[in-house]
This record gives C-alpha cells, structure tokens and sequence, in this order.
C-alpha cells in the first residue's frame, strides 16, 4: 500500500504544471491590462497610464515595455483566471508591494477619469488573491486620486 502511495506521487511529479509561469514583471503587466480591458473601451490615457507605470515600475524603455504588454496580453489572453499571474506577485513581493501593485491599478482605472463597475470588480478580485486587506484596498484606492 505504502508503495502505491508513493508510486502516486512520482506520477504527480513527474506531470509539467498545468498553470503557466510568468516572470513577476508579466504578472503584472497582465493585471494592469485586465483593469484596462475591464471596461471593453480602450481609452488613450489608460494606454499611455499603463505605458508610464510599466517604464516607471519597472525601469523600462519604450520598446521593452511595448514588448513586456504584448507578451502580458497573449498570457492573459489564454488565462482561465487570474492566480497564474498573483502567485508570481505573491511569491516575490512584500505585503507592502502587494498594496502598492494594487494603488497602480487604481491609478490605471481612474486614468479616464471614471471608474466602471467592471474595473472596481477586477481590482476587488485581484486584491483578494493578492492577500491585500480591505483598509488597505480602500487606502490604495484614496492614494491613487491624489
């Protein structure tokens, strides 16, 4: 019995990991991205807000970051969920980079001026999976209006 059980195991092992890996920096671009989509209308200030935050956060060029959105937006394309892209986040950043990430999608959302119903969803989802408590969620969101 204790054979078979161990058998198990060296299958399961053996089996590639059925959710793609992403380098923190796509995680990222991915989630600002999905914010960005979230509303179905692409905005020019949202596009050049995602542009700025990726060369910022990053310290990107412009052919980097136009490189880092395209490789973001084909994982997110063929993602089922976000969790791919927050355990990358949630294994390389601290709780206060979790809350920062969570402030540049506000930043992101409020980039048009208004907040859609779909982003706030987005953000809200993003930020459980990221471990961010709600007074933290809230005060990313009042941060990210200044």
């Amino acid at each position: 019995m204790l054979k078979q059980i161990k058998q198990l195991f060296v299958v399961f092992d053996d089996q590639e990991p059925s959710i793609e890996q992403h380098d923190l920096k796509t995680a990222v671009a991915a989630l600002l991205i999905e914010v960005m989509r979230a509303d179905t209308k692409l905005d020019h200030d949202e596009q050049r807000t995602l542009t700025v935050t990726l060369k910022k956060y990053f310290n990107l060029t412009d052919a980097e970051v136009e490189e880092l959105t395209n490789n973001a937006a084909s994982s997110l394309d063929g993602a089922i969920d976000y969790f791919q892209f927050s355990k990358q986040i949630n294994e390389h950043c601290s709780a206060v980079q979790r809350i920062e990430i969570i402030e540049l999608l506000w930043r992101l959302a409020y980039a048009d001026g208004e907040i859609d119903p779909q982003e706030d969803y987005v953000i809200r989802k993003v930020a459980g999976l990221l471990y961010v408590t709600h007074t933290d969620f809230i005060a990313a969101k009042i941060a990210a209006t200044k």
